[in-house]
């Protein structure tokens, strides 16, 4: 086996791959043989480079929690081989992907940096290999013999975000990603500048344990002004329905009136889990600071605090099929996994 450090490269699909198909001019996902080919620097790289492709290559509007559990499979089954992962996947679901794995690699102490493009590679302008390069660099970085950022991250334009403190907030320019509620794990400039403050380091290395069942019995309801009684009924009727993380206004605000408490209370009443996140893209749920949010709170539902969207929806599915106890699910959903979440 050889001495330098190796790197396993996971092409799961996604724009930074993709290629124009001659008939409709659409994008479409190409084996990731193409990406290497547009990028000769990879052979600079004094590591041992080693590929994975999807077959087929997903879109990642297509990702479902079974695609998650096939990527958490291929670590778990190459983690014992490799130093390091960087994930190529589209930028469209990243967050949530990332979000899910942070969940499901349990006790990880090595590296798996997401990474993308908002153009394909072989175009002249690509963010792509840029993209590559620095994720590739960053998931071989060590210090005193161990990993420079070990657990799930998201890089883009130049930065180095938590995986599941990261949204996507922009469809057109490079900086594509935000992380509006924690810092940068790193910055690559002329030198890669990382927050060492910020990066989790296990205290204790203990065997990577991957969790493949995840529950996808929840929903997302985002609220807005005229919302009606008869639609937020139907959502939270929804036969099977366990958990719901609700996007509210604010600083965890919603409506006041007497038949929105009164499905909110029922919804809880009957089991169901109901998670406060705003929809604002920072800051954090504060129950109490308004009447509007205070009454909500008295109804059941839990703070989501600072959590992302989408670490809360993947959150929910992760701890849904670790326990039916929801005095436990309660006590989980109010403390950091993984680094969600300011406790």
């Amino acid at each position: 086996m050889s001495d330098k450090t190796s790197i396993l490269i996971i092409y799961t699909g996604g724009t930074i791959g993709m290629i124009t198909e001659p008939s409709t001019q659409a994008l479409v996902p190409v084996d990731f043989k193409e990406i290497s080919s547009q990028l000769p620097e990879l052979r600079k790289f004094d590591l041992q480079l080693e590929p994975y492709t999807f077959d087929p290559p997903v879109d990642s509007s297509n990702a479902t929690p079974d695609f998650w559990v096939k990527l958490a499979s291929v670590i778990r089954d190459e983690y014992l081989h490799h130093d390091g992962f960087v994930v190529l996947h589209g930028t469209d679901t990243m967050c949530f992907t990332a979000s899910a794995l942070s969940f499901m690699l349990e006790n990880l102490n090595k590296p798996v940096v997401f990474t993308g493009s908002q153009l394909p590679i072989g175009v002249l302008r690509t963010d792509g290999k840029e993209n590559l390069l620095t994720a590739i660099e960053i998931a071989a970085e060590k210090r005193d013999n161990q990993p420079m950022v070990p657990e799930v991250s998201i890089l883009f334009q130049n930065k180095l975000f938590r995986g599941n403190r990261t949204t996507k907030h922009n469809a057109e320019y490079f900086n594509a990603f935000r992380s509006e509620n924690y810092p940068c794990l790193a910055e690559a400039g002329i030198r890669i500048h990382y927050n060492y403050g910020a990066i989790h380091y296990p205290v204790n290395e203990r065997p990577l344990r991957v969790h493949t069942g995840l529950d996808d019995h929840v929903t997302l309801i985002k609220l807005f002004p005229g919302m009606r009684r008869d639609l937020l009924h139907s959502m939270l009727s929804v036969p099977g329905l366990k958990g719901v993380v609700l996007e509210t206004f604010g600083a965890g605000n919603a409506p006041t009136t007497d038949w929105f408490l009164d499905e909110i209370r029922e919804a809880i009443e009957s089991g169901i889990l109901i998670l406060n996140v705003t929809q604002c893209p920072a800051g954090s749920v504060d129950p109490g600071k308004y009447e509007t949010s205070r009454l909500l709170h008295e109804t059941g539902v839990l703070n989501g605090r600072d959590m992302t969207s989408e670490a809360a929806v993947t959150k929910l599915m992760f701890l849904f099929s670790q326990s039916a106890n929801p005095d436990m699910l309660k006590v989980y959903l109010n403390k950091s996994i993984s680094g969600e979440i300011s406790v």
